[in-house]
């Protein structure tokens, strides 16, 4: 598969890197000659300097025999019209990076005609993320499939967890009547990331990553040793784009809803936007102003504004107030995997959500979804399994998957099941897998 990636930024190179994994074709061009030095000295693409929108450049590099065209800079108009020009040039399938949400909701405009198959909005996505996190109070991760029929969930394992010590095996005998697969643990000692087996020991403060019915999703709390608390009182730092947005979708979701803004004009339009919503015209960085707020009192926090250090010491401030659940936007992507470490629940990245959205056009099999979790470098993929693929072939316990995945359940006639060593997957299921970057093109061949 011919690949060609407009956009050397975390987008286009995190792209790249999982692309690489498979030994596909693949094209990264950028204009920044310090990015593409520094993409093809720790990934296997071909890069190219140049400017994406000249008509010779594309050509040069055969744009008609491209399978995908990603134009993935930070303009939302260069995107737009490589986009165009990709697919007037013969590019099989464009998708465009794209910064407006109304893009992407607009049923007036046909983009497909202009020349754009899919748009992807990084903020969009972080917004609903949010969202989601706050919908499973508890957890510093999860990701829902078939509005959660189907959930993966993650957490640091608590020290009055029933589960410290027992083996994945054990556990599961012991607390039959709770339905669920440990998918992965992240080791608090090592940072390392494993895909645990049988023997595999539970240790107090490990992330541990779980799929679980929502039936289920309760008795998990326990497991845990966590606490179900609910969300009412939400504070956002920052009317960013994303910070707007999310907070329109916490207003309809019924939250009481306090937004901190330090620029004046800027405060005032989005009161004027969002009626049920407090908006404060202040400095989030200012701790008495916090006080002065009743952050105490706060339930949640989430810091977007646009700078990342911004987010996580108000985050770090919330915290030590005794707020129950903070989220941090951050742009910096090395920043992903701290956010136990320093003590905030969860540290989102819009690129890194960009990436994995995207990602999901370039599968092979019948992809419905694919999501990324947030403190691990990994994928959860969920297929539709097609007639005579491999994986309808064997029990699970004898297919050869590799030890760097594993199936996370399935959806059978709406709902949910474990997928257990003597479980047989059918053609129809909506298969869910846990894999390591690496063990992607090899997960695919199961379901082609």
């Amino acid at each position: 598969m011919k690949i060609i990636i407009v956009g050397a930024g975390d987008v286009g190179f995190h792209l790249s890197k999982l692309l690489s994994f498979e030994s596909q074709d693949i094209y990264l061009i950028d204009m920044d000659a310090e990015k593409l030095e520094y993409a093809s000295s720790h990934i296997d693409v071909i890069t190219i300097k140049g400017d994406a929108t000249s008509v010779k450049l594309l050509k040069e590099v055969n744009i008609d025999k491209a399978d995908i065209f990603l134009a993935v800079t930070e303009s939302q108009n260069t995107n737009f019209t490589l986009a165009v020009i990709a697919k007037k040039l013969g590019a099989k399938k464009t998708i465009a990076r794209i910064s407006n949400h109304e893009f992407s909701q607009n049923t007036d405009i046909d983009f497909a005609e202009l020349g754009i198959d899919n748009m992807i909005s990084p903020g969009e996505l972080a917004a609903e993320e949010i969202k989601m996190l706050l919908h499973q109070s508890a957890f510093n991760d999860t990701i829902e499939f078939e509005n959660g029929i189907l959930n993966i969930l993650g957490s640091t394992l608590e020290y009055n967890s029933p589960l410290i010590n027992l083996t994945v095996q054990e556990a599961r005998e012991r607390f039959s009547d709770v339905e669920f697969i440990t998918i992965a643990i992240k080791s608090k000692k090592s940072g390392k990331t494993v895909i645990p087996r049988g023997n595999t020991v539970y240790q107090a403060n490990d992330q541990i990553y779980f799929s679980t019915p929502k039936e289920s999703i309760k008795k998990l709390y326990k497991l845990m040793g966590k606490t179900q608390f609910g969300l009412k009182d939400v504070m956002i730092l920052g009317a960013s784009k994303i910070g707007v947005k999310a907070a329109r979708n916490l207003c309809e979701g019924n939250f009481n809803l306090k937004l901190i803004e330090i620029n004046k004009e800027r405060a005032k339009d989005v009161a004027e936007k969002l009626p049920n919503a407090l908006v404060i015209k202040g400095d989030g960085r200012d701790v008495e102003l916090l006080e002065e707020e009743n952050i105490a009192e706060m339930d949640a926090f989430i810091a977007v504004t646009g700078n990342s250090e911004t987010n996580i010491m108000s985050c770090l401030v919330a915290k030590s107030k005794g707020v129950k659940k903070t989220i941090a936007l951050v742009e910096n992507m090395d920043y992903i995997n701290i956010s136990q470490t320093i003590g905030i629940d969860t540290l989102i990245n819009k690129k890194l959500l960009a990436a994995s959205a995207i990602f999901k056009h370039v599968r092979k099999g019948e992809v419905l979804k694919l999501a990324n979790l947030h403190n691990v470098d990994a994928e959860v993929l969920e297929f539709r399994v097609k007639e005579n693929s491999p994986v309808t072939k064997k029990l699970v316990k004898d297919i050869k998957l590799t030890k760097d995945g594993v199936f996370a359940g399935v959806i059978r006639n709406g709902k949910a099941m474990m997928t257990f060593g003597d479980f047989q997957i059918l053609a129809g299921d909506k298969a869910v897998v846990f894999c390591l970057p690496e063990a992607i093109a090899k997960v695919e061949k199961l379901f082609n």
